[in-house]
């Protein structure tokens, strides 16, 4: 059987070899799920509810062993690894309220009454990529079990072991077995397996945007319900008018947190031009006070990338002669590192302005007014996230209304809380994940009239 060597990327070692799954487990696998599905949404919605608080409960007495296993995986530093462990908790106790909140609706017809059931699909297929292995997973897998489905996740082949670790989780606090089931391995495999499965009625997918047309291509043919969050190259929008001291120390977290391994990462600056020049004189000592270190360190802000691969790809963009403004610091030796690093691209058709580099690098371009802003903002194929940063009220509801972007956040850089939705415009994705209606999106709606004649 082929297994994945997992590396840790700040030192190069081997840290263990995870077998792939083979196709005949994952048909054997969803064979279970659908057993487990059943029984599960026949459950009261009360005890739902309280078998996913107790899934919570025991991710949260496990936070520090799964931020462990992701900063040897993955490489992110513990600090934002425990944040992250602390996340996948947190969906799940936001999730544990869905199941008696599904209301369905009565509406008003003639000759009877007429109502709507919110039932649950039945076996969800989740894909999570390698740069947020546990949050975006719970992203889906949270509200999917609350409306009463059974879940397969497959982790990307990097960073399988905190979904492995989650699935012994929910297993030990109750779940009942085969409801949640990780399947490490190749996408070429358990991926297009998930996706041609006729017993797996709906694919989350978060990856990128080439993959993910594949992914709903191969879900189109079989009428599956699909939900993807792909590519950005996300703009923070800095008007003359700001608060430039806050906005230039707020930037480097916006875009080099996890190594710029972020789909929001805020990978353009885009400058009022008569604001620039004090601009990059304030950004520059933030950029060069970022802490990249060793992942295990509690005072590492960054850590390396994920792969040798990963770091090829983007040490490439950093040769095609673009003009390097200037660079924090970053370890020697061993490990897979990248410093922070600002350009200052002579023309807005230049690669790293118009691709997603999907690590340490940020571009900085001046515009010239707030329609030109605007233009710039979205002269992307993505529209995922972004900032705005300005003291006029009425530029910044103009500004949000005119970005194509589904995440959008004035003077500050949030994207994502477990309690408002998130996902993408145009090729950064469809559908949307989290918020008050995210369970929602993992049901049928069911509509029944009831004659009164």
């Amino acid at each position: 059987m082929s297994a994945a060597v997992l590396i840790d990327p700040s030192d190069e070692s081997v840290i263990r070899e995870v077998p792939d799954t083979p196709v005949e487990e994952v048909d054997a696998a969803v064979a279970r799920a659908v057993r487990a599905q059943r029984g599960w949404a026949a459950l009261a919605p009360a005890d739902r509810a309280q078998a996913l608080r107790r899934f919570a409960d025991a991710v949260d007495g496990a936070v520090e062993e799964l931020a462990r296993l992701e900063v040897r995986n993955s490489g992110h530093p513990i600090g934002s690894a425990r944040w992250e462990a602390g996340h996948v908790r947190d969906v799940l106790e936001y999730s544990a309220g869905f199941p008696e909140r599904l209301n369905g609706r009565q509406i008003p017809v003639a000759g009877g009454l007429d109502v709507t059931f919110h039932e649950p699909i039945g076996v969800v297929g989740i894909i999570v990529p390698w740069n947020f292995p546990m949050t975006i997973a719970a992203w889906g897998f949270g509200p999917a079990l609350a409306a009463g489905n059974a879940v397969i996740l497959k982790p990307a082949e990097w960073t399988p072991l905190t979904a492995l670790r989650l699935a012994e989780l929910a297993l030990a606090s109750g779940l009942p077995e085969g409801l949640l089931q990780v399947l490490p391995g190749p996408g070429a495999v358990v991926g297009e397996r998930l996706v041609a499965h006729p017993d797996v009625r709906k694919i989350v997918f978060t990856g990128s945007t080439e993959t993910g047309r594949k992914v709903m291509a191969g879900c189109a043919r079989h009428v599956k319900q699909v939900t993807l969050e792909l590519g950005g190259k996300s703009a923070n929008v800095v008007f003359a008018d700001a608060d430039l001291e806050a906005a230039a120390a707020s930037a480097p977290g916006a875009v080099f947190d996890n190594a710029g391994q972020d789909c929001c990462a805020r990978s353009r600056i885009l400058v009022e031009r008569r604001a620039l020049d004090r601009f990059l004189e304030l950004l520059e000592p933030a950029v060069k006070a970022v802490s990249v270190g060793r992942p295990g360190e509690e005072s590492t802000e960054m850590g390396p990338l994920v792969s040798v691969a990963h770091r090829d790809k983007v040490r490439g963009y950093l040769e095609l002669g673009t003009p390097v403004a200037f660079q924090g610091t970053a370890p020697e030796g061993p490990g897979f590192w990248v410093p922070p690093t600002v350009l200052l691209p002579g023309s807005r058709a230049d690669r790293v302005v118009t691709e997603e580099i999907f690590g340490p690098v940020v571009s900085v371009l001046p515009f010239d007014d707030e329609a030109d802003a605007i233009a710039l903002a979205n002269d992307t194929v993505y529209g995922l996230a972004g900032s705005i940063w300005t003291r006029d009220l009425g530029r910044a509801i103009r500004v949000s209304r005119a970005v194509e972007a589904g995440n959008l956040s004035v003077n500050s850089h949030s994207s994502v809380r477990y309690s408002t939705p998130f996902g993408g415009m145009k090729q950064s994705g469809i559908g949307r994940e989290l918020g008050p209606d995210a369970a929602v999106a993992f049901t049928e709606t069911k509509n029944v009239f009831l004659s009164n004649g």
